[in-house]
């Protein structure tokens, strides 16, 4: 099993974060990211974190997917 660090912890936050600002503009057309930092360059680097995490995420997965292989079936 793979106990999460600081950076896999940051980056669930990061992509949950993101998971639901982009819920809150498709149900409701409400950007809560802009809402709280306004349109610039603030903005900006939370969603290029929000990216660069779920990037990170997606390695992780592979990752974990390529530990498993070697795992014997419980």
């Amino acid at each position: 099993m793979h106990k999460m660090n600081f950076i896999d912890w940051l980056a669930m936050i990061l992509v949950v974060i993101g998971g639901l600002n982009w819920g809150l503009v498709g149900l409701f057309n409400y950007n809560l990211v802009t809402t709280i930092f306004s349109e610039g360059a603030v903005a900006n680097v939370i969603y290029d974190l929000v990216g660069l995490a779920a990037l990170y995420m997606i390695y992780m997965a592979y990752k974990m997917a390529g530990c498993c292989k070697n795992m014997p079936n419980q």
